[in-house]
């Protein structure tokens, strides 16, 4: 019997969620909205994932999901100041 353990290691999920969180940061109303509707998808797929022993991420999943409701009140703002000005 093998007695070898594997280190837990992050879900490909929760790392996209939390780029696309920063990244919706650094771009126009329009893109940053897509980008953070991104980052929460991901996220509460990280963070369905990060329930296996064998995956991390549920925190950063947490933390894009938080991010991404934060870009898109952002990004609202930015729109509507857009079109008002």
């Amino acid at each position: 019997m093998s007695n070898s353990s594997r280190e837990a290691s992050f879900s490909l999920p929760s790392i996209l969620a939390i780029v696309a969180a920063i990244g919706s940061f650094f771009t126009g109303a329009a893109l940053q909205l897509l980008l953070a509707l991104a980052a929460i998808v991901l996220g509460v797929l990280g963070v369905t994932l990060s329930l296996s022993p064998a995956k991390r991420g549920g925190m950063t999943s947490i933390l894009s999901i938080v991010l991404g409701v934060i870009a898109i009140v952002v990004a609202l703002i930015r729109g509507l100041v857009a079109i008002i000005s």
